[in-house]
């Protein structure tokens, strides 16, 4: 069996909260267009317009904030006032200025694979706020390397486990995301440990690749060094 000897970590909702500001911050857009159309029907406008602007702004809180006033247009009939825009703007700078709250175990866990394994921070997203999270974590200094793409696929697991490590074959991703952390990782060659959140944003689900022999699901980091162990030996 090939030595595991670099590990990649997602960031948001494996290391830090991210779903659950993007949640509330939904909720609050669904409110400001309450007279406009029930909630479900305002929300599910709002998905398809995330999903359609994907391949023009990327992950993360400016294509958000951007799906929400568009959303905001098309239900309104392009009558939507400049206060309800003003509101989306603010909901987004405070989502860009909320402070990082780690998960549970991911600093111990960090701090005791250094030295053992090349750790690698593998997120995407926007670059400004994924460097903001990343320097208020406090975690930074825990990694070998970090890198921020635009999306993650096969392809990229084997490029960036290559540029840092030894190869996928010696690799494992771990994060809350079967279809960005688990899946491609799998199909790279490497190790994939699903490490689920109780939010997962619903474009981000998939199903689960029960019968492959280097997937593994743990409750929450604090098992990952066991884990590890048991695949060492």
């Amino acid at each position: 069996m090939a030595k595991l000897t670099t590990i990649g970590f997602d960031a948001d909702d494996t290391l830090w909260q991210n779903e659950q500001f993007f949640r509330l911050t939904e909720d609050r857009f669904v409110a400001l267009l309450g007279e406009h159309g029930e909630a479900a029907e305002i929300s599910g406008r709002l998905l398809e317009a995330e999903k359609r602007n994907l391949g023009f702004y990327g992950f993360g809180i400016k294509g958000f904030v951007l799906s929400m006033i568009e959303t905001a247009i098309e239900i309104t009939r392009g009558q939507v006032s400049v206060a309800v825009i003003g509101e989306i703007l603010a909901a987004g700078r405070e989502m860009a200025a909320h402070p990082v709250e780690t998960l549970p175990h991911a600093r111990g866990t960090l701090e005791a694979l250094a030295g053992s394994y090349k750790i690698v921070l593998i997120t995407k997203g926007d670059l400004f706020d994924q460097e903001r999270k990343l320097a208020q974590s406090g975690l930074g200094d825990l990694f070998d390397a970090v890198e921020i793409v635009s999306d993650k696929t096969a392809s990229t697991y084997k490029r960036l486990f290559a540029r840092h490590g030894d190869g996928a074959e010696h690799a494992m991703m771990v994060g809350n995301s079967l279809k960005s952390d688990i899946l491609p990782a799998l199909e790279a060659g490497a190790w994939a440990v699903h490490i689920p959140h109780e939010l997962t944003w619903v474009l981000e689900h998939a199903e689960e690749p029960t019968d492959i022999r280097r997937y593994r699901k743990l409750n929450d980091l604090g098992g990952l060094l066991d884990l590890l162990a048991e695949i060492d030996r």
